[in-house]
């Protein structure tokens, strides 16, 4: 007999006597509040949660197990890879095998394949949809600005929705050790307090990468250095080899900027923050993100630096982007490069970008005037009448450069 014609009696059948009409309220009312009771306490025990059944996500492991059960000695059913879309059934709490103190979050998934795939994986290697859109969501924020300067992890790390490290929630996946992203900006924030306890985002001391000969010398710079109070961000741009999400915020101090090899010989006293070619492809001017030689180019070429001065001081929240612009030309005939334009010290800021085609272009960054105001700064870009590369700074006007 089902569970609707147990109770139907008691239900439906309330003229025969107020007894029995009484008994079918207590019953249907004792089975709500059973109901109830024990979903709530399924949620407080962190049994067993049912997900909505729109509920869906993506793959962030490299590769993963779909799995008959959570048992350690459990089948694999199927193998899943970054970027495959899975739609999301359970959720359930188990006790990690090696720690009896810790749980483990694992999802009961159904696969897209022939079979229509149902078994669990680890939580951690799904990305929910709804932080996924999260991502997409900062991706179109920054969609229009080209990027300012490519980067990779020295160590794996977590790219997060927001630049903040003092919790957990906002972690959408972990990056492997070498990931290469494009870097669309930055920002600098307070350190947290807890910072000290705090390990999943910490870099290793500078060297650890490094052959052993160079480890000494990189501790005692590392030792050396003064003790910030705030610390940097980078906001990033992943190619989908790298993250499903296509953007997030990585702790800067795990991140190694990767300057192209082309320009990388100019770098003297100043550090190189931002760089964008003049000519060519934007292929030209990275190179592949998936590639692990970092500093890899096509081929040589122009190129806008914004540089920054080195310094033993601790950096302040206000503090400017970069404080100089250099411009390195290339000679094709000569094979060879030079200097086109070297600003004076300025308070410069992002975004750097880079307009026009061929041989008439222009680039602006935001700088500080002499009022004190941030306003946008035009440089203009031309070639002389010998095909020298030129830059003719805001004010100055391109024909009377051109007689000089």
């Amino acid at each position: 007999m089902s569970k609707a014609s147990y109770f139907a009696p008691w239900v439906i059948r309330g003229s025969r006597g107020s007894v029995e009409q009484h008994l079918g309220i207590e019953i249907v009312s004792y089975f709500s509040r059973t109901v109830v009771i024990c979903a709530l306490l399924g949620l407080a025990l962190g049994c067993s949660t049912l997900a909505k059944k729109s509920d869906s996500g993506v793959v962030v492991a490299r590769r993963a197990q779909i799995r008959s059960s959570t048992a350690v000695v459990a089948a694999d059913l199927l193998e899943v890879n970054r970027g495959d879309a899975v739609g999301i059934l359970e959720s359930l709490d188990v006790l990690d095998p090696s720690d009896n103190t810790r749980k483990e979050r694992w999802l009961r998934v159904r696969m897209n394949d022939a079979e229509n795939t149902e078994g669990w994986i680890e939580a951690r290697n799904v990305m929910p949809e709804e932080v996924l859109g999260a991502s997409r969501k900062l991706a179109e924020e920054d969609k229009d600005i080209a990027a300012q300067a490519t980067g990779q992890l020295r160590a794996s790390s977590n790219l997060r929705l927001s630049p903040d490290r003092s919790g957990n929630e906002n972690i959408m996946m972990r990056l492997d050790t070498g990931s290469r992203f494009e870097i669309v900006g930055w920002k600098r924030i307070p350190k947290p307090k807890s910072s000290e306890a705090i390990e999943s985002d910490v870099a290793p001391k500078a060297g650890s990468a490094q052959p052993s000969s160079s480890r000494g010398a990189s501790r005692n710079q590392e030792e050396s250095e003064v003790e910030e109070a705030n610390e940097l961000w980078y906001k990033v741009r992943l190619p989908p080899a790298v993250s499903p999400a296509p953007a997030g915020w990585i702790y800067g101090k795990q991140v190694e900027l990767a300057v192209p090899s082309d320009i990388i010989f100019y770098r003297t006293g100043r550090e190189f923050v931002a760089w964008q070619r003049l000519d060519g492809s934007p292929s030209d001017a990275e190179g592949s993100l998936t590639d692990k030689n970092a500093g890899k180019e096509a081929r040589p070429g122009s190129w806008i630096i914004l540089e920054k001065s080195s310094s033993n001081q601790p950096r302040t929240l206000d503090e400017p982007d970069f404080d100089r612009i250099y411009v390195v030309g290339y000679d094709k005939r000569n094979q060879e490069h030079y200097t086109a334009y070297r600003s004076s010290d300025l308070k410069g800021f992002l975004p750097l970008r880079v307009q026009g085609r061929g041989e008439n272009k222009s680039f602006t960054v935001r700088a500080q005037d002499q009022s004190g105001q941030i306003k946008d700064a035009q440089y203009s870009v031309y070639k002389d009448s010998r095909g020298i590369l030129k830059v003719a700074a805001p004010g100055v006007a391109v024909e009377e450069r051109r007689r000089r």
